[in-house]
């Protein structure tokens, strides 16, 4: 029984080679979701049909975010980890039926619901919406289509926590950029209006997601059939719950931040919905392709170390964990920071999304990235918590970054508009990241802290040395003009590989711990390759 837990330990290498497995897949679903992006917005720009989509598509994503991943991130992933190192695989495929089975009863009935009370729904979202009939009848009519959404990515949320802590990446990590491919499909269909067939995509793309990992699951011998009865609550469905109850409420203050966010933007001026949307898309790039994949391949082992009681590995996991999260994030805020306007304009401006749109994107993202670390750090501190089977603490630190939030979006919102709405979630976001830290060591001890300073220190100062090029590359007078696309890409491109390329070197040069760390498994994946 040991030897089958000790199977789901990764090393750092290996953490680090799901996290790069999970990083690539999820690169390539964010270029094919830039596409989809560029071509709505040519095709939308930031207007009314623009904001009624994403308002309608928030409903749900936000109860995806609640029901599906949170589920499987912080209940399903220790309950499942442990009845695989502890106990037969006939009683963990047992475990597994039930939570599907409870999982499907659970999501038809929210489904059934939500579509019957859509309106209800939409005016507390976004009550500026109400004052416009055209509008929130469009957002009732898209929100409708896409309430089904909710089941299929559920379920594809459930099979990739099976597939995770058993070490399968790679499915669930493609599974987006089907997603996406089937998403740009419909936009471009000329079988039904533009936006109601958007909408109809994200349903069809919401249940490929999950079509496409099940061979996966299967061959690990797991059956997605539902138990009879369903009661009595099968006893790790129970420990499930029980973990799932704090979980589900600091989800919920999460989505309280965003529903009051979208609320104050949709009393904004009219693309207020839409600029907040493209730049938490664009800082979602950097977030996915490093901190959530890295997360999630922390997670399964994050997870037996604690399982074991194993609290000098928890602590050495957490520690790369952070070192990993800001050696990439950090370089990755100055570049969006001050490549803002010219990405935002390479990506976006066209059609009917003009330089207003730009700006204001670019203001979001601004504002967004100042907290892009905190984003990341989070996403790398929590499941550590998760993995204790302590969902309480991160719940209580969560409340009071949701009424930080809330106060904070009404000081800033007046003089800042949809910028202070940003930059009131990275401060809260912030706070939310130095609280759990602190929180964290003191429940599982020292995480070498002085370790993480100095390598913040050299990726600080590599990240500066990366400024001037920046600067240069946003002053030019190209990102005034319309066209030149391929000039522009490729000036982009070029300067984005000459800034890793530098900071690379940099890193080498103060023989950094981590940059040497990422130079190696390169090294030697060119060498396995060759």
């Amino acid at each position: 029984m040991e030897s089958q837990a000790k199977g789901h330990l990764l090393s750092e290498a290996g953490v680090m080679k799901a996290a790069s497995i999970v990083g690539g897949a999820t690169f390539l679903s964010r270029i094919l979701g830039f596409v989809r992006d560029m071509i709505f917005a040519k095709i939308f720009g930031a207007t009314m049909a623009a904001d009624a989509f994403y308002v309608a598509y928030r409903i749900p994503n936000l109860l995806r975010e609640l029901f599906a991943e949170g589920s499987m991130s912080s209940g399903f992933i220790p309950v499942f980890t442990e009845y695989q190192a502890q106990r037969s695989h006939a009683e963990t495929k047992t475990f597994v039926q039930s939570v599907f089975t409870f999982l499907f009863l659970v999501l038809v009935l929210i489904v059934i619901v939500g579509v019957i009370f859509t309106p209800l729904l939409l005016s507390w979202i976004a009550p500026g919406f109400v004052e416009h009939s055209d509008q929130f009848q469009l957002a009732t009519l898209l929100a409708r289509i896409m309430f089904p959404f909710l089941l299929f990515i559920s379920f594809a949320a459930f099979t990739m926590g099976i597939l995770n802590a058993t070490n399968h990446f790679g499915p669930p990590a493609i599974s987006p950029a089907l997603f996406n491919m089937v998403m740009i499909f419909f936009i471009l269909s000329p079988l039904f209006d533009p936006i109601v067939s958007a909408a109809i995509g994200v349903v069809v793309g919401g249940l490929l997601q999950w079509i496409i990992q099940l061979p996966a699951v299967y061959k690990e011998r797991f059956s997605l059939s539902f138990r009879r009865p369903i009661f009595p609550l099968h006893p790790g469905l129970l420990k499930m719950l029980k973990l799932l109850v704090p979980v589900t409420l600091a989800l919920s203050v999460t989505q309280v931040n965003i529903f009051v966010s979208t609320m104050a933007a949709s009393r904004l001026g009219e693309g207020s919905v839409t600029f907040l949307y493209y730049g938490m898309r664009l800082i979602h790039f950097p977030l996915g392709i490093f901190g959530v994949a890295l997360a999630t391949a922390l997670l399964p082992t994050l997870s037996a170390h604690a399982a074991r009681a194993d609290f000098p590995g928890l602590q050495r996991g957490i520690s790369f964990g952070l070192r990993m999260i800001f050696f990439i994030t950090v370089p990755a805020m100055v570049g969006l920071i001050l490549l803002r306007v010219p990405i935002v304009h390479l990506l976006f401006e066209r059609g009917d999304f003009d330089r207003l749109a730009t700006n204001g994107v670019a203001s979001a993202v601004l504002y967004y990235t100042i907290g892009l670390w905190a984003f990341a750090g989070v996403r790398v501190v929590v499941p550590v918590f998760y993995a204790l089977q302590d969902t309480k603490t991160p719940v209580i630190v969560a409340v009071f970054s949701m009424f930080l939030n809330i106060l904070l979006m009404n000081l800033l919102s007046p003089s800042l508009q949809h910028g202070g709405l940003a930059l009131a979630t990275s401060l809260s976001s912030m706070f939310n990241f130095l609280i759990l830290i602190v929180l964290i060591r003191k429940k599982i001890g020292q995480i070498d802290i002085k370790q993480i300073i100095l390598s913040h220190l050299y990726v600080l100062f590599s990240s500066l040395c990366l400024v001037p090029l920046l600067v240069w590359t946003a002053s030019l007078s190209l990102w005034d003009i319309q066209g030149e696309i391929l000039k522009k890409s490729f000036l982009i491109t070029m300067v984005i590989l000459a800034s890793v390329v530098v900071y690379f070197a940099i890193h080498t040069v103060l023989k950094s711990e981590e940059g040497g760390f990422l130079i190696g498994m390169i090294t030697k994946r060119i060498k396995r390759g060759r």
